[in-house]
C-alpha cells in the first residue's frame, strides 16, 4: 500500500481537491470496497452519475456485448443503437413536455418539441455544444449563467462556470455574465417578513445584465437544481420567469440537467415541477449511469438554423455505438422498473431521515432538494469564519471511517454542504443506515471540537 501512495505522490496529477484515502478495488450495488475488503457505502453514486448503482448486470452484460460487436466508428457513421438512444430520448421529453403543457398550459408554447439529439461523452462537452449552437443560431455571443453555477471545465462550459476554477487561468471567452443564486436559506434580496423576494433579485440581475450587454444575447445556462454550487432548489414559478427574460431578450434557455435530469429527482426531468421547457436540454451523468454519455436535445427548428449556418462538432467519440447502448439498458431499466417513483418514495424517506437530524443536532441549518438529490448544510457561527467549511471536512472524514461516503461541496464558504445522491436502485435499508452513519458521524464531529 505504500508503494501505491508513493506512486500516486510521484505520477498522478492532483486535479481538484484531496484524494480519498482508501483503494477501491472493486463497486457494486450501493457500495465500493475497499483494498482491505471494508465495504462503503456509496451517497455520492461515484461522481453524483451511478444512478443504477456500480456494476449493474444488465448495464455489464450490455458493454460485453456491445464492445464485441460494434464499439467505435468514424464520426461520420451511425448505428443503431445511436439512432434508437436519439428516438428515445425524443420520446421521453415528449411525455415530459405533454405533462407541463397539460398542467401549465402555455408553459412550453414557444419552445417547440426536443426532438433533435447529439450524443457526446461528457457533461461539459453537452454544455459545450449547447452553448456553440446557441451562438451560431442567435448570432449572439453573451451567455448568462448563476454565480454558483457548474457546467464542465472546457472553454464555453468554464466561461459559464463561476463555483471554482476562474483564477489563474487568464481571462474567458468575452460575453458571460453572472447573475445571483436565489438561494433562500441565504437571501439577499428580502421581503417585508424577511424571505427571499426572488422576484426582485432575478428583475435586478437583469437590469445589471442590459446595462452591460453590447446587445448580443445567446442563451442563459442553468441547472433547474444548483448541485455544487450547494444543492439549491430556484422556488416555484422562477425558472418561469427566467424564461420570460430570455425570451424578451431572443435569448435561448439552455437547462443543464447532467444531475437531476432521469428519474433522480422523482420526475424524468427536473424541469416538469417549473412548468418550462427549455430551447436546448443537455444530460449526462445519469444517461450513461456511471459510463461517459452525453446528449444534447433541442428542436427541429434550432437544429435546421443551425445546420443551415453550418454547425460543427465533430469529435472523436460523437454517435459512439458502445455508450449509446448503454444508454438504452439505463432507459429500459428506468421505463421497467419505475424508478422515477422510486426516487421520489426513497427521496422522502431521505429527506425526513434528514430533517430529523436538523432537528436534533444545532450545526445542521438547512435541509433541501428534491427526490435523491438532497441538499444538507452545516453552521459553526458567524464567530469562526469557514468553521462550517472545517466541521464539514470532519464529518465527511467520520463518516468515511464509518463507512459511508459523503460528498461535501468543496468550496471555500461552501464545505459545510453536503451533497446526497445515493443510487435510485438503493434499499430502505441503505437510506436508513447512511442517515445513521450520518447522525453518527455529526455528533462524533460535534463532541470532538
Amino acid at each position: 500500500m505504500t508503494d501505491f501512495w508513493n506512486d500516486v505522490d510521484r505520477h498522478v496529477v492532483r486535479y481538484g481537491g484531496g484524494f480519498t484515502p482508501e483503494i477501491i478495488t472493486r463497486a457494486a450495488g450501493s457500495h465500493v470496497y475497499t483494498e482491505d475488503g471494508r465495504a462503503i457505502l456509496d451517497f455520492t453514486s461515484g461522481q453524483m452519475s451511478a444512478i443504477l448503482g456500480h456494476s449493474h448486470p444488465e448495464i455489464v452484460d450490455t458493454v460485453r456485448r456491445q464492445v464485441g460487436e460494434l464499439d467505435h466508428l468514424f464520426s461520420g457513421m451511425l448505428s443503431r443503437p445511436v439512432v434508437e438512444l436519439s428516438r428515445r430520448l425524443a420520446e421521453s421529453l415528449t411525455a415530459a413536455q405533454d405533462a407541463v403543457e397539460r398542467d401549465a398550459p402555455g408553459g412550453a408554447a414557444a419552445a417547440g418539441r426536443l426532438e433533435k439529439v447529439l450524443l457526446l461523452t461528457t457533461g461539459a462537452e453537452s454544455n459545450e455544444a449547447a452553448v456553440r449552437m446557441a451562438k451560431l443560431v442567435t448570432g449572439g455571443y453573451e451567455i448568462v449563467s448563476f454565480a454558483r453555477s457548474w457546467h464542465g471545465m472546457t472553454l464555453a462550459a468554464a466561461g459559464a462556470t463561476y463555483s471554482a476554477g476562474r483564477h489563474g487561468y487568464g481571462p474567458v471567452a468575452p460575453g458571460n455574465f453572472a447573475i445571483p443564486v436565489p438561494d433562500a436559506y441565504h437571501p439577499d434580496f428580502t421581503d417585508a417578513d424577511g424571505n427571499l423576494d426572488w422576484r426582485r433579485q432575478l428583475d435586478h440581475a437583469f437590469a445589471l445584465f442590459d446595462a452591460q450587454s453590447v446587445g448580443a444575447p445567446a442563451a442563459c445556462l442553468v441547472e433547474p437544481i444548483l448541485s455544487s454550487g450547494g444543492v439549491i432548489e430556484p422556488p416555484p414559478g422562477y425558472l418561469a420567469a427566467l424564461q420570460r427574460k430570455c425570451r424578451e431578450r431572443g435569448m435561448l434557455l439552455i437547462l443543464d440537467e447532467a444531475q437531476t435530469g432521469l428519474c433522480r429527482t422523482g420526475t424524468w426531468y427536473a424541469f416538469e415541477r417549473d412548468g418550462v421547457v427549455p430551447d436546448i436540454i443537455t444530460l449526462s451523468k445519469t444517461l450513461g449511469a456511471g459510463l461517459p454519455l452525453a446528449a444534447v436535445v433541442t428542436t427541429a427548428e434550432i437544429e435546421q438554423a443551425a445546420y443551415e449556418r453550418g454547425f460543427l462538432f465533430y469529435t472523436t467519440h460523437v454517435s459512439d455505438p458502445l455508450p449509446a447502448a448503454v444508454g438504452n439498458t439505463v432507459l429500459d431499466i428506468l421505463e421497467r422498473d419505475g424508478l422515477d417513483q422510486r426516487a421520489a418514495k426513497l427521496g422522502d424517506q431521505l429527506r425526513a431521515g434528514l430533517l430529523e437530524l436538523r432537528d436534533r443536532h444545532a450545526v445542521v441549518g438547512d435541509v433541501r432538494g428534491r427526490g435523491l438529490l438532497q441538499g444538507l448544510e452545516l453552521v459553526a457561527g458567524a464567530e469562526t469564519p469557514h468553521g462550517a467549511d472545517r466541521l464539514g471536512a470532519e464529518v465527511t472524514r467520520r463518516c468515511l471511517e464509518l463507512g459511508l461516503h459523503m460528498n461535501v461541496v468543496q468550496l471555500p464558504g461552501m464545505g459545510g454542504t453536503f451533497r446526497i445522491a445515493p443510487p435510485l436502485t438503493s434499499s430502505d435499508e441503505e437510506i436508513a443506515r447512511g442517515v445513521e452513519i450520518l447522525d453518527e458521524a455529526i455528533t462524533g464531529a460535534v463532541a470532538g471540537r
